[in-house]
């Protein structure tokens, strides 16, 4: 009998570097860019990213993506109910 493997979304190539922001750092990005939360695109909780990290609605994540011309450059969702 061989053991099943377990699957972590983060292992795969295609998905890239996601965290959530702290209360902290999402008053930041807000106030640097002189938004509303209502503002950022959205992500919903039933996303299997949002569900590995244990997100909740009214989070901010941050993606990390690279960029053949812009090296890395970050990108922010907020989470919001299906």
């Amino acid at each position: 009998m061989t053991a099943k493997k377990s699957f972590t979304i983060f292992d795969h190539v295609l998905v890239p570097e996601h965290r959530v922001l702290s209360e902290e750092e999402k008053g930041e990005l807000l106030k640097k860019y002189n938004i509303k939360p209502s503002q950022l695109p959205q992500i919903k909780t039933s996303d299997p990213v949002v569900q590995a990290l244990d997100a909740k609605p009214g989070d901010i994540i941050e993606i990390k993506r690279k960029s053949p011309t812009a090296g890395v450059y970050y990108y922010y969702r907020i989470v919001v109910e299906d």
